[in-house]
């Protein structure tokens, strides 16, 4: 999972405590990780995780790179690198 922003590196609990869309959009594809009690896990390893299948990880990257370029505008060459 490439997601933009260095989102990828943040563990779960903080990536959904600064942006609680990430938590709606892993709701709505019944990832469970806003209930976890632990919230260690990396953001970009919770797909490998739960075992989603390549179509529907792709789609969540997608709508979080998404809602992240809405949040904070990102430089092209970012955008270029995280989804290289």
């Amino acid at each position: 999972m490439k997601l933009l922003c260095e989102m990828g590196s943040k563990n779960i609990r903080e990536a959904i405590a600064s942006h609680p869309r990430i938590g709606e959009i892993l709701d709505r594809f019944e990832i469970g990780c806003t209930k976890c009690t632990v919230g260690t896990c990396l953001l970009q390893d919770v797909m490998s995780v739960h075992f989603l299948g390549t179509d529907t990880e792709a789609r969540i990257e997608q709508e979080i790179n998404a809602y992240l370029e809405e949040q904070e505008p990102v430089a092209s060459g970012e955008k270029k690198q995280a989804l290289a």
